[in-house]
């Protein structure tokens, strides 16, 4: 990780290790530090941001918590991923109702969610776009 060019201090690299962590495993100590001022969209070294990495990993309440902090649901990681079409990949239908809810864009991305959609036949999900 490096900022600006320069070198992070390897504690500041393992905290922030830790918190990605946190949004890994759906441990809520992450919105403890949001709140304490840690950036919602903070991104790790694959672009990845926390809603996107506890979308993937199946964390609703820990999704819906970081919507509620401002967290960017439309921000896409390195490789132009956005969490929509991550969920709809691990069939995670309860984060793909959050994701809408928060202004989600299944047209963002690469593959966008509509893509996703289409490439695993979730017919519903594709109407539900449309809505």
């Amino acid at each position: 990780m490096s900022e600006n060019g320069n070198d992070v201090p390897q504690d500041v690299q393992e905290f922030a290790a830790r918190l990605f962590n946190y949004a890994r495993t759906g441990d809520m100590q992450l919105v403890e530090y949001v709140d304490q001022g840690v950036n919602v969209n903070l991104t790790n070294q694959d672009g990845n941001t926390f809603v996107m990495l506890a979308s993937y990993s199946g964390q609703p309440e820990l999704v819906k918590a970081l919507i509620e902090r401002g967290a960017e649901v439309n921000q896409p990681n390195g490789r132009g991923q956005t969490p929509l079409g991550g969920v709809i990949f691990k069939k995670e239908d309860a984060i793909i109702d959050l994701l809408l809810e928060a202004g989600a864009d299944p047209h963002a991305g690469h593959p966008s969610g509509v893509e996703a959609a289409q490439m695993f036949g979730r017919e519903d999900l594709l109407e539900k776009f449309n809505k």
